[in-house]
């Protein structure tokens, strides 16, 4: 499994009841071909960086959506697909989003519960 960050520009011609609904297809979408959503984040309506022809109609704003996932890359051409035939949806793009391990702090020596007792009667 894969962590991905799914970017979303929508027609800025929904209003919210329209933009839930397709926030819900996309999520469902995802979750059927195994996709596991970590966050969604609304980064709100802009203007586009350039005008934007999408299935018969010029978009010069968009809502823009994060979707912060973990699947199998296996699901992105896919997706990709869906989207892409979605008439809500102007872009869509799959970025691989590398997750940055925690790395233990060798300086610092665990102590046990009994340890921490008995170290606080001295």
């Amino acid at each position: 499994i894969t962590r991905f960050l799914g970017i979303s520009h929508f027609s800025s011609f929904l209003f919210k009841p329209e933009t839930a609904a397709v926030l819900k297809r996309t999520l469902e979408a995802l979750m059927e071909r195994g996709a596991i959503v970590r966050n969604l984040e609304n980064l709100g309506e802009r203007s586009l960086p350039y005008k934007i022809s999408k299935h018969k109609e010029r978009h010069k704003r968009g809502g823009y959506f994060l979707i912060d996932l973990e699947a199998p890359p296996s699901i992105v051409s896919p997706m990709m697909d869906h989207l892409g035939r979605d008439i809500d949806v102007i872009r869509r793009a799959f970025i691989k989003h590398p997750v940055a391990k925690a790395e233990e702090c060798s300086g610092i020596i665990p102590l046990s519960p009994e340890e921490k007792l008995t170290a606080g009667k001295n």
